[in-house]
């Protein structure tokens, strides 16, 4: 097995993973200000709760959206396994094809959405990755990652409409009995779970229409789950792609 990470804006996502199964997912915050040492305890409490030998890894991998503590998080990671930790950046072999005006601009995170994508589910595909920004990977009936979308993720958008609305205030999100809200709060919880919703419908059928042919719609993210069960359209929920991905580009570079 072996440890994938993913740095995201909001939070770092944890996983033990091998060619049969993700053994464990969690997810810790996002802090610029931790030193090596202080991530470096958080991932050995992680691998602790799930009686995770040191040895059993072998090896580490990690994508990152957040330039100020990859390195860091590398450098504790490396603590912890005692060998080389890959970075997913210029110079890694991923096998994705992308044609976009600058490959190089295409975040970590997405390529190893794609990656896992194009292994294990039928291109045309398009990849939504629900977390503090929604993102939308667009790959060809070719296998080639043809661009995408950014867009503000639920979260972000929630955050916006209280912070500027002054008799609106903080709601989870659980879906109310009733698409058409009774009460302040449920009306904030219907609006942003079905407009999100929506959303991914709307734009599953323009994406469609501009490819010519049906896509395989898959989402992951720590969002989705609130989200994707309330869609019209088929989206396959995927909570793990991000880590597969991550396995796979191990697995060209290891060597």
């Amino acid at each position: 097995m072996i440890l994938a990470i993913d740095i995201g804006n909001t939070n770092i996502v944890v996983g033990c993973v091998d060619e049969k199964q993700t053994y464990f997912v969690e997810r810790l915050s996002t802090v610029r200000t931790k030193t090596e040492l202080e991530y470096a305890i958080d991932i050995k409490v992680v691998l602790d709760l799930y009686g995770i030998e040191y040895e059993q890894i072998q090896g580490g991998i990690i994508s990152s959206v957040v330039p100020q503590i990859t390195n860091i998080m590398r450098i504790a990671t490396e603590k912890i396994l005692r060998r080389k930790v890959l970075v997913v950046g210029p110079g890694i072999k991923t096998g994705l094809n992308i044609l976009m005006d600058n490959p190089a601009q295409l975040g970590s995170d997405l390529v190893a959405d794609s990656v896992a994508a194009i292994n294990e589910y039928s291109a045309p595909l398009i990849v939504f990755d629900m977390g503090t920004a929604t993102t939308v990977c667009v790959i060809d009936e070719n296998r080639n990652y043809i661009g995408g979308m950014i867009l503000p993720g639920v979260l972000v958008s929630l955050d916006s409409l209280t912070t500027h609305a002054a008799q609106l205030q903080g709601i989870s999100l659980e879906p109310p009995k009733h698409m058409i809200g009774k009460n302040t709060i449920d009306c904030m919880k219907s609006g942003v779970i079905y407009s999100s919703a929506a959303m991914v419908d709307g734009l599953i059928t323009r994406i469609e229409d501009e490819l010519g042919k049906k896509a395989t719609a898959i989402a992951t993210g720590g969002l989705a789950k609130s989200i994707i069960p309330h869609c019209r359209r088929e989206v396959i929920m995927d909570d793990d792609l991000l880590l597969k991905g991550l396995l796979i580009i191990y697995n060209k570079n290891k060597g």
